[in-house]
């Protein structure tokens, strides 16, 4: 697991440093494809329940799942890059919301209060603490950052399978279970500027706005250690 998440990480980083204005959203999926196949890896999204593409690329108002095209990034997009690998049998997956070019302040602090949601219920994870717990913390942060959670999509599961269980809820629940050490499962909350309200396009994945908002995601496969998740590996892709 650890092999798998650091090698998504490292292709993540490789997309940071050259995602840009005029790039198309297939140039993105292009660059993910080579390196994970050249890595050695497989890219865990492509033909995954009859998904197109070896990433998702979600742009504006499209809150997760975009399918790579050739629409052009322009300056002032924000875009959530998701990449998920399947390495020696197993899969690491992360999103990250990049900012292209000059975006105005309302879609930066979207951003920021996305990549704060993640990381606020990252640092609550440990042995013995409630699933419901991540969902509170989500919410909670979202609030004190005047944006609207998406309720509709959870974290999960992973390992050797690429979804399984346990479902790992992003807003307000009673629902059962803890976390228990050795236990990996993505945290990975969509933040709205409007209504949490999504619809899904015809293709079958494109998730998009139904209010035409904005929405930013992150998202981290994290590990759980004895003593919870490390501090000084939180803004790594699992725990070490």
């Amino acid at each position: 697991m650890r092999e798998s998440c650091h090698l998504a990480r490292s292709i993540m980083n490789t997309v940071g440093e050259t995602i840009q204005a005029g790039m198309t959203t297939e140039d993105i999926d292009a660059l993910v494809h080579k390196r994970v196949i050249e890595s050695g890896a497989y890219p865990s999204p492509l033909n995954y329940r009859g998904f197109p593409k070896s990433v998702c690329t979600s742009v504006n108002n499209v809150a997760c799942h975009g399918i790579p095209n050739k629409r052009r990034l322009v300056d002032g997009d924000i875009v959530s890059v998701d990449i998920t690998v399947f390495s020696n049998g197993y899969h690491g997956d992360c999103c990250e919301t990049y900012l292209i070019g000059n975006v105005d302040e309302a879609g930066m602090q979207l951003v920021n209060a996305a990549r704060r949601c993640r990381d606020e219920a990252i640092a609550i994870c440990g042995p013995g603490v409630p699933f419901s717990d991540i969902g509170a913390k989500i919410e909670e942060t979202a609030k004190m950052e005047n944006v609207t959670l998406v309720p509709c999509f959870t974290g999960h599961g992973i390992g050797q399978y690429f979804h399984g269980p346990p479902d790992i809820y992003h807003c307000y629940n009673d629902y059962p279970g803890t976390m228990e050490e050795g236990m990996t499962f993505t945290i990975e909350p969509i933040v709205a500027q409007g209504s949490e309200e999504v619809i899904i396009l015809e293709d079958g994945w494109t998730a998009v706005m139904l209010d035409n908002g904005r929405a930013a995601q992150f998202e981290h496969t994290i590990l759980i250690t004895s003593i919870g998740v490390p501090p000084h590996t939180r803004n790594a892709v699992i725990s070490l």
